[in-house]
């Protein structure tokens, strides 16, 4: 037996994903990082031995210009490209070349934490090392570093160092959620197990293990839907011991989960009720998916109230948007529906002291064990927001062992560098805005080849166009306004001589892309036949705002519609009227899913900044209060676009940082939950060239090909002195506009 020491930097236990983003993070801010798993895939959850898919802010599409970005993104985006099928053995992959790509990561697989070192008093304990036993190898390798992130999930090296936890549901009364229990106790949300089918062309028959339950005794027949075309994550409501220890019955629930799975399959095989004769099991999970166990206690704890009510935090590291996702601890046994859901009018923010121990000083927390009550807990727990406090919490522990600091003092003294350092990044924050003084593109002009001015989508001539009926349901469409709107017309088809409902609405905040907050309304008389219709409203938002045109449902009235996308920012909305548990506004009240990447014919009048040029050097890098970016106008007008950067004196450029949109609207999954049709995003710019100015000659110092990544950094050869930067963009993925969030540049060359 050997064993082993190694010291880093950064010491991460836990490879899910938030512990992958954890390392990859602190890595790429130059700590030298220790990755460790106790699995031999990464991923966690969302791995090939337990396949939940990754769900996130997008809610599945409820939540709109919603998905992550930073490193979050970045897997989503290769996936799509390498796995659209969504094959869990490739998605490993995926993780896994991540990770090897970082050079200051050493990844430890099959090596199981099992002892911490820490020491100090209560108040104030310090992590000295972890020791893990790696199977295979037979090695013991203790790990030692300045700071540790703690991505275990049940919260393991945590609860070894002494850090203050809480396990179950605190009572109502302690931070007045109305939905936590009047009385604390220790129930928690469940575990689950996956199953996959598949049909062999031919009779296949089933003789059931030993374990196979019979559920047609069990309630799971009457409450659950069971169906011979489900796979995976379609019986996410297999569920199990959320009345009992996680952990410390974590072999009785696997069992018991494994006994259900096989005595589903035997019912669905040999009842009768199923056309499943060709049908046999491809695979079985075998490692119990956990939802919950430890929750850590930070400076600031996450409520109900902090995610629908959309507090904005100073110290915001990231953002989600899953909806408050609570599950009866009976589970699959219990009688009441699986899940209930609450969601707030758009995203929430996350704070960086909800992400180290109060007191605990160099540990750091990652994913589903950061500090939250049970509530809270419902939504931070899936798997892409997991991702999003990992890479926070692993930057920050760079930032922390770089600068001699604690994460408290990072907090409360130095919040900007870790804010600055994920914007740079591109990491998911929302609505913090970018102002690092190295960015030379601060004190440039940006002007371009064209704008795109005219918020506007016309039927071309001979265009066929679609017909969106409003006899059950209202519609909307969100504008984006800078710096005002004088008038809104809009394409209609009425079948006999009718009064349309029109409506103008504030959305309440930039998170948001909803109807919240009713302004102005109006009866317009309309004639039979396709006709333009005006909404008589103005408003004028000099900084930038989103608006909602509503169209009130009128079985007379359908909504003319083109088959292609609109200007980036402008979004078709339909009404779903779901419950409102809390009378507020909810995100998946309006649907943008029927007319995503399609267009109601719409003309804004007034001249619109909400694409200028000057939104490259802008504050904002994400859809905010309007899309945040610059866009050409078309290509068919302007087939070759550039934009550029002028300064009045030479700047000393060493790199050139570029982020592109690639449609944070659309919602990706790893897995199998749906396949979006395209492999690489149509907004992403495919084919561009980067220009300097030097001397008034343009040298070329970078030409990408095949782009499909959101963020490049661009390294010079050698440093020049450059009055201007230009980038032209030779080609798009699909897009008929060029669109680019931001461009900067710095005197460094990193």
């Amino acid at each position: 037996m050997e064993r082993l020491s190694v010291e880093t930097d950064v010491t991460v236990v836990g490879g899910g994903l938030a512990g992958v983003a954890a390392a990859i993070g602190a890595a790429r801010t130059g700590a030298t990082v220790a990755l460790i798993n106790n699995r031999p895939v990464l991923g966690g959850n969302a791995s090939s031995e337990v396949r939940v898919w990754v769900c996130g802010a997008t809610a599945h599409g409820a939540h709109k210009y919603a998905r992550e970005t930073g490193i979050m993104g970045e897997l989503f985006r290769e996936n799509q490209y390498r796995n659209p099928e969504g094959n869990p053995f490739l998605w490993d992959q995926v993780v896994l070349d991540a990770v090897r790509a970082e050079p200051n990561i050493r990844l430890y697989l099959n090596t199981d934490v099992r002892e911490v070192e820490a020491d100090g008093p209560d108040e104030g304990r310090t992590v000295r090392a972890v020791t893990g036993w790696q199977m295979g190898s037979e090695r013991i390798l203790r790990f030692t570093a300045p700071m540790f992130v703690d991505a275990t999930g049940d919260g393991l090296v945590g609860a070894l160092a002494g850090a203050r936890y809480r396990t179950g549901r605190e009572a109502a009364h302690e931070y007045g959620e109305e939905w936590a229990p009047q009385q604390a106790d220790s129930q928690l949300l469940g575990s689950t197990m996956f199953f996959y089918t598949k049909d062999t062309g031919e009779p296949v028959r089933f003789v059931p293990p030993s374990i196979a339950r019979d559920v047609t005794a069990t309630s799971i027949v009457r409450n659950r839907p069971i169906s011979p075309t489900a796979n995976g994550c379609d019986y996410w409501w297999i569920e199990y011991g959320g009345d009992r220890d996680i952990v410390a019955d974590h072999e009785e629930i696997r069992d018991e989960l494994w006994g259900v799975i096989y005595g589903i399959w035997d019912h669905i095989k040999n009842s009768g009720e199923y056309d499943a004769d060709t049908l046999t099991l491809e695979w079985v999970g075998s490692v119990p998916g956990k939802r919950e166990y430890r929750r850590f206690v930070g400076d600031h704890v996450l409520t109900q109230h902090d995610i629908i009510e959309q507090r904005r935090f100073p110290d915001a590291i990231g953002f989600g948007g899953w909806s408050i996702d609570l599950h009866p601890a009976g589970g699959m046994y219990a009688e009441e529906d699986g899940s209930k859901h609450l969601f707030a009018a758009g995203l929430y923010h996350i704070p960086f002291r909800s992400l180290y121990s109060r007191n605990t000083g160099n540990l750091l927390l990652a994913g589903r064990d950061i500090s939250a009550t049970h509530v809270a807990f419902g939504t931070t727990r899936v798997m892409a927001t997991c991702a999003v406090t990992g890479e926070a919490a692993g930057v920050a522990a760079a930032l922390c062992v770089r600068d001699g600091l604690s994460p408290r003092r990072l907090a409360h003294g130095h919040i900007d560098v870790l804010q600055q350092t994920l914007l740079r990044h591109d990491a998911s924050l929302l609505g913090v805005e970018w102002h690092d003084p190295a960015d030379l593109a601060r004190s440039a002009h940006a002007w371009a080849s064209s704008e795109l001015r005219a918020l506007a989508v016309e039927p071309r001539p001979g265009e066929e166009t679609i017909r969106h009926r409003l006899d059950g349901q209202d519609a909307a469409v969100v504008l984006p306004v800078q710096p005002a709107v004088e008038a809104v017309d809009l394409l209609l088809d009425a079948s006999q001589a009718t009064d349309v409902c029109l409506e103008w609405w504030s959305t309440g905040g930039g998170e948001n892309h909803i109807p919240v907050e009713k302004l102005d309304e109006a009866v317009v008389p309309t004639r039979p036949g396709t006709h333009w219709v005006r909404a008589p409203f103005a408003h004028k938002a000099p900084d930038g705002e989103n608006v909602v045109l509503l169209i009130r449902r009128n079985p007379a009235v359908a909504l003319v519609v083109v088959d292609r996308p609109g200007p980036y920012g402008v979004l078709a909305l339909i009404s779903r009227d779901p419950r409102t548990p809390t009378g507020r506004p909810q995100s998946n009240a309006w649907s943008a899913e029927e007319l995503r990447r399609r267009c109601p014919a719409v003309v804004v009048h007034g001249d619109s900044g909400a694409h200028s040029a000057a939104q490259v050097t802008g504050p904002l890098q994400r859809p905010f209060h309007g899309p945040r970016m610059w866009s050409s106008a078309a290509l068919t007008d302007d087939p070759r676009p550039w934009i550029r950067l002028d300064w009045d004196e030479p700047q000393e450029i060493g790199s050139l940082d570029v982020i592109l949109n690639d449609d944070v609207d659309i919602d990706l999954v790893n897995l199998h939950h749906h396949r979006t049709p395209f492999p690489v995003m149509p907004e992403l710019v495919k084919d561009y060239t980067v220009e300097a100015l030097v001397d008034g000659t343009w040298q070329t110092v970078a030409t990408v090909r095949d782009n499909r990544e959101r963020r490049r950094c661009h390294v010079l050869a050698a440093s020049c002195r450059a009055t201007a930067v230009r980038l032209t963009v030779e080609a798009t993925n699909g897009s008929e506009w060029a669109t680019v969030v931001a461009l900067r540049a710095f005197t460094a060359r990193e």
